[in-house]
């Protein structure tokens, strides 16, 4: 539970942004969740206004106020078109860490953010553990995309295809990795990120090959940590700054020149949450935090925008694969990238793109919010699946391994045979090794 200090320095904070709220409702037309359900509560407006009596009902009705607040896919979509500059994510993680501070966190929440996910070996563990009897309980779903489904009726997977977790997690592949830069001069650090190490490798192994391929050097520690946003968004701060320590600990800042990471999500998480939560920690873990925020990329900005290593977009052959790109929300409306990953897919003639229509329109996934909220985030997952149908391609890519995992549920559960990749996996088959 958090200290009564703590919860009202946080109160104190929320305070000071809310009034910058104008109540102008620009957010209720590109929520993506307003747009599935038609509420104004679950528009950041609606929210905004709850969280103005914060103090009086967290008293009152807590739970009320926390089922509401958690209505949310942390998305972005209402900050990035605010007017007025509202952190509204800002404001939303603090809120949900004074609920949870109150509360205290249910004893499913404690068990996975406290007992597995704040502690990486064990969390490692269980993952390895569950890939080996995952089939159990699973069976084949869409034989293109590598789906599954719920064996039985009564599942945590529910209506779900899910992707399974990968045989081996890329940690036991390359545990640990340290390189001299190479024709770049430049050394990046590798954060890898939890869905990639153990549902999709392929995409760490693709994000080394490329580094390489342009002459970075890699520092990659063992026994990375999780970024911590499942935690922040669940409002158990005390999981993520052990988290967030822990990934101090294993990325020394004066030993490479740029954290790079494959995840929207991750990236998102170290830039901007990071520092927004260590506010009130001493100097010297702030300063350290700062540091590594400052240094975090996404490798498609970093590959364009730091190194310059992409070419201008060649013509397509005639055969040329046809692809379309879906916009993560943390990359596009948190970090404003999205010409990049363009520009990488474009670099090959071999490869065709072709825009979707609304391909920065939220997936739906939202992490916690699919596990407590799926029929919402289905529904909003279905949107995609068709904007995606309707472009024609063979393959839809994406930035984020989390938007990945919605996209492969809504396209197995729909039948379609569109392959799933991320953009570096594009971008690494078609480079002259």
């Amino acid at each position: 539970m958090a200290t009564i200090q703590e919860l009202a320095r946080l109160v104190r904070e929320l305070e000071d942004q809310l009034v910058v709220c104008m109540r102008c409702g620009m957010c209720q037309a590109v929520c993506p969740l307003y747009g599935e359900t038609g509420r104004e509560a679950d528009v950041a407006r609606g929210k905004l206004a709850l969280l103005e009596g914060l103090s009086r009902e967290m008293f009152r009705d807590p739970a009320g106020v926390s089922e509401r607040l958690h209505r949310c896919l942390l998305c972005g979509s209402c900050a990035a078109n605010c007017p007025s500059g509202v952190k509204v994510l800002d404001i939303f993680l603090k809120a949900r860490a004074i609920l949870a501070g109150y509360q205290g966190l249910s004893p499913v929440k404690k068990a996975v953010l406290r007992g597995m996910l704040g502690n990486p070996e064990i969390f490692d563990r269980v993952m390895e553990w569950g890939a080996r009897f995952q089939k159990i309980f699973t069976r084949p779903a869409n034989e293109t995309l590598g789906t599954s489904c719920a064996r039985f009726g009564a599942s945590l997977l529910g209506n779900r295809h899910i992707k399974p977790l990968a045989p081996k997690p890329f940690h036991a592949e390359l545990p640990s990795l340290d390189e001299a830069p190479g024709a770049s001069g430049v050394k990046a650090a590798f954060f890898v990120g939890c869905l990639i190490d153990k549902i999709f490798p392929s995409v760490a192994r693709a994000s080394l090959k490329v580094l390489r391929h342009h002459g970075v050097g890699v520092y990659l520690p063992d026994n990375q940590a999780c970024c911590g946003i499942p935690a922040a968004s669940s409002g158990d701060l005390e999981t993520f700054k052990k988290l967030v320590r822990h990934n101090l600990e294993r990325f020394p800042v004066d030993r490479f020149d740029v954290l790079i990471t494959s995840c929207a999500t991750c990236t998102a998480t170290i830039r901007k949450v990071w520092p927004v939560l260590f506010q009130e920690e001493g100097p010297e873990v702030l300063e350290r935090v700062q540091a590594l925020s400052e240094k975090a990329m996404d490798i498609h900005a970093f590959l364009v925008g730091r190194l310059g290593v992409a070419p201008d977009p060649v013509p397509p052959e005639k055969d040329a694969l046809a692809v379309t790109y879906h916009d993560p929300c943390h990359l596009r409306k948190s970090l404003g990238v999205f010409a990049e990953p363009r520009r990488l897919l474009q670099a090959s003639p071999s490869v065709r793109l072709v825009e979707m229509a609304q391909p920065d329109w939220c997936c739906g996934l939202g992490g916690s919010f699919s596990l407590e909220h799926y029929d919402l985030s289905a529904g909003i997952g279905r949107r995609k699946r068709d904007q995606v149908a309707a472009a024609g391609c063979r393959v839809v890519t994406t930035g984020c391994p989390a938007c990945m995992i919605q996209l492969h549920d809504q396209l197995s559960q729909a039948g379609d045979t569109v392959t799933v990749r991320h953009a570096i996996e594009i971008y690494a088959e078609n480079l002259n090794s």
